[in-house]
């Protein structure tokens, strides 16, 4: 029964390790897809990192600020940008790596917690282990 437990919970949690993976991993894939979209200047900077519904709550003076901060750091994000679309292949790399590193983490815990099961089993006796049916024999006997 507790190996039944064991690997059926591992599989759930390498399921939800897949899951996480692979989310991550369009997430990542769309940004770097979109990142052209920020190119085109502080007008469409700012509509990307500041929604509508917040520049209503924010102060002007607020957004002045902002805005000279943005258009100060203009050509350092164009560099970036202009960067990004060349990870585009690392990224499904190293979504698969890291998939496989938990993977096999996952996967040698379950392992191990197997040999535990097994270890505890046997140590404790399969019949039941010391309070068992053939331990008031033994102890009877003597």
């Amino acid at each position: 029964m507790f190996y039944a437990i064991n690997w059926f919970l591992s599989l759930a949690l390498l399921a939800l390790w897949s899951l996480a993976c692979w989310g991550a991993h369009a997430v990542t894939v769309w940004v770097v897809s979109n990142a052209g979209a920020l190119a085109g200047g502080s007008v469409v900077t700012d509509t990307v990192l500041v929604p509508g519904w917040l520049k209503a709550w924010m102060p002007p003076e607020l957004m002045g600020q902002w805005e000279a901060v943005v258009s100060s750091l203009g050509p350092m994000v164009q560099a970036a940008l202009e960067a990004v679309p060349a990870l585009a292949g690392g990224v499904t790399f190293l979504a698969w790596a890291l998939w496989g590193l938990g993977a096999i983490v996952l996967v040698a815990l379950a392992v191990g917690i197997h040999i535990l099961i097994a270890l505890a089993k046997r140590h404790g006796g399969g019949n039941g282990g010391a309070g068992g049916p053939g331990a008031s024999k033994a102890a009877l006997a003597r």
